[in-house]
């Protein structure tokens, strides 16, 4: 990740580009440590960041306690995408996940009921209690398992589409049908969908070996079944 920014007056915009992985929330401790001590607000657009994974919570909290020990308002805004479905998962505002609570508002997500006092956007939250912080604990999880899916599915994305791409051009299929066939294909030979369509991907090859026989009568399956609809 690389985090630009500018700083006009007595505030601080920083635009972080890329993934928000582990090792950002330390890159991000060392940029903000660098503002000057002027500076009165710090303003986050995270347009720019297009994968997250379970340490935007650490970067979160990185923001959070900038906020507490400068005593400086802090927001992080215009999520999108992936990130943002991950601040949904979380049960945080997708439009600032730094944002006080609405007044006598209650406990946080994720955390324990904020404090008052102080300028607006300091956070101070009190020690979470055991049950808070097992559904603190549930919700990484889950936002483990959802980023992990996800890496996956980015990591298959090539391969299959080029497996529907070969099911299309040797048996004259829309890309819907080539894709149904592949996943029937799977799920009658109990075969990951990736494993289905490297197994076509490689049996197109030039000299490539045929998919294994399992598959290869499932997709018979899949493309008869095709054929007599």
């Amino acid at each position: 990740m690389v985090i630009d920014g500018r700083t006009d007056a007595d505030r601080a915009l920083l635009v972080p580009r890329g993934e928000l992985v582990r090792g950002c929330a330390d890159a991000l401790a060392e940029r903000l440590a660098r503002l000057p001590a002027g500076v009165a607000r710090v303003d986050l657009d995270m347009s720019g960041v297009h994968f997250m994974d379970s340490a935007g919570l650490d970067f979160l909290e990185v923001l959070r306690d900038h906020a507490r020990r400068r005593q400086v308002r802090v927001t992080a805004t215009r999520w999108n995408g992936q990130p943002r479905r991950i601040l949904e998962l979380a049960g945080l505002d997708t439009a600032d996940p730094l944002r006080p609570p609405e007044p006598g508002g209650g406990p946080r997500p994720g955390g324990g009921p904020e404090r008052g006092g102080g300028p607006e956007g300091v956070h101070g939250a009190e020690p979470a209690s055991s049950a808070v912080a097992l559904e603190r604990q549930e919700r990484l999880r889950l936002l483990q398992e959802e980023v992990e899916q996800l890496r996956q599915a980015i990591a298959s994305r090539p391969v299959i589409d080029q497996a529907r791409g070969i099911l299309m051009a040797t048996h004259g299929c829309s890309s819907d049908e080539a894709w149904h066939i592949l996943r029937e294909a799977s799920q009658l030979s109990n075969t990951k969908l990736r494993e289905v369509a490297a197994a076509v991907t490689a049996g197109a090859a030039a000299e490539g070996t045929p998919p294994p026989p399992e598959v290869r009568t499932a997709l018979s399956r899949a493309l008869a079944r095709r054929a007599a609809r």
